[in-house]
């Protein structure tokens, strides 16, 4: 599993090199359009929030494979290790749960014929493509938290 939570991690950091890079090209011509040319982009704004939508599921998802989420861990420290590895153990898979929830809303979602035969307003683009943010994005997360809950697992059993 880890294998492949690592190979998805690779393929998350080249769509957010991407998609930031995209981002700052789009904004960068925005400014230049509006400023310079007396032109604005009417695109530009649009393109920017579906960029940063899909940077926030594939990056949140990144961050779940990194464990860099802000947490408050005070309690947790206190906890024998057994205990602490079951406290740990159980939040996986309650966050598992929920992501299994989401994501199965999600694909029905991004399915349903009201986003199959929605287009977007300025870029005119299919909006299934900016709402798949939201499946994949999950499901890239599932797949980090599976491993994560492995390796706790692992961990358990050599203690």
């Amino acid at each position: 599993m880890a294998f492949v939570s690592d190979v998805i991690a690779r393929i998350e950091k080249g769509i957010g090199i991407f998609l930031i890079s995209s981002m700052a090209i789009i904004v960068a011509l925005a400014v230049l359009f509006r400023y310079f040319i007396h032109a604005p982009l009417s695109w530009a704004g649009e393109a920017s929030i579906y960029l940063m939508i899909w940077m926030s599921f594939v990056g949140g998802s990144l961050g779940l494979k990194y464990k860099s989420q802000a947490s408050v861990t005070f309690l947790i420290d206190l906890l024998p290790k057994g205990m602490k590895n079951a406290v740990l153990i159980t939040g996986h898979i309650l966050i598992l749960t929920f992501l299994c929830i989401i994501l199965y809303y999600s694909y029905i979602w991004v399915f349903s014929p009201s986003v199959a035969n929605q287009v977007a307003n300025s870029t005119q683009i299919p909006m299934w493509i900016p709402y798949s943010a939201v499946p994949v994005g999950l499901t890239f997360a599932t797949v980090h938290i599976i491993n994560n809950l492995v390796q706790l697992f692992k961990k358990e059993d050599a203690e």
